[in-house]
């Protein structure tokens, strides 16, 4: 499992929380920079804001963590994305702030670079020098993956954001047994959707998916046993 990757390297980030980068990821890392087809700089600013915009987003829900009085662990980084885990379970009040944090953080990240690329072409000196047009780049590049790490991590299925804000949603009005068999069977019929819209999305945009939920884990949920 990736959760359990080895550790590489660690360090401690912003708020004090230790992050540690997994040895799955190194990997990804490097077969995204052998899989660039030439052209290594841009591939290698592609997947360094992509790792940045991941660490940003676990730093959300560590936020959430936080704020609310939930010490944090860690932070793991690997090759299928990462966790933020804390000391103690938080109640669940508490996880839909902490789950909501990171998607709401990689959107305020998109909006945010989105502005700069548009004062950097509307309130920029004209013609814009060389740096300000890569400026613009990455913070083109910047946003769009942000603004795609928050519609994927919004899918119902587990165990990305969608999924567990889905649970904790329908737990206000089902009593657990029935919201977890809610969440399995809708996060079942996605990942089985899953694998042909993987194919499909290689063979459009030849980009590979390396995340892939689990249909066991959903089927034992819909059964209403654990995931």
């Amino acid at each position: 499992m990736l959760r359990d990757d080895t550790v590489m390297f660690h360090f401690i980030g912003p708020m004090g929380v230790r992050v540690e980068v997994g040895q799955s990821l190194i990997f990804l890392v490097g077969l995204i920079l052998f899989l660039s087809g030439g052209d290594l700089l841009y591939s290698l600013v592609f997947v360094s804001l992509l790792v940045l915009a991941i660490l940003l987003h676990e730093m959300g829900h560590a936020w959430g963590n936080i704020v609310q009085g939930v010490p944090v662990r860690r932070i793991m980084l690997h090759g299928g994305g990462g966790f933020c885990e804390s000391t103690r379970t938080a109640t669940r009040r508490q996880q839909e702030l902490i789950v909501a944090m990171g998607p709401l953080t990689n959107l305020a990240l998109w909006a945010l670079s989105s502005l700069g690329v548009w004062a950097i072409w509307e309130h920029g000196s004209y013609p814009p020098s060389e740096a300000m047009i890569y400026l613009s780049m990455g913070l083109s590049i910047f946003a769009f993956l942000n603004i795609a790490l928050f519609f994927f991590n919004l899918i119902p299925v587990q165990p990305l954001d969608g999924g567990k804000l889905f649970h904790l949603f329908v737990l206000r009005f089902l009593t657990p047994a029935k919201a977890q068999r809610m969440t399995g069977a809708v996060g079942l019929v996605l990942s089985v959707a899953w694998i042909p819209a993987a194919v499909l999305f290689y063979v459009d945009y030849g980009f590979i998916l390396f995340f892939f939920p689990s249909i066991p884990a959903h089927y034992r949920m819909a059964r209403g046993q654990l995931a």
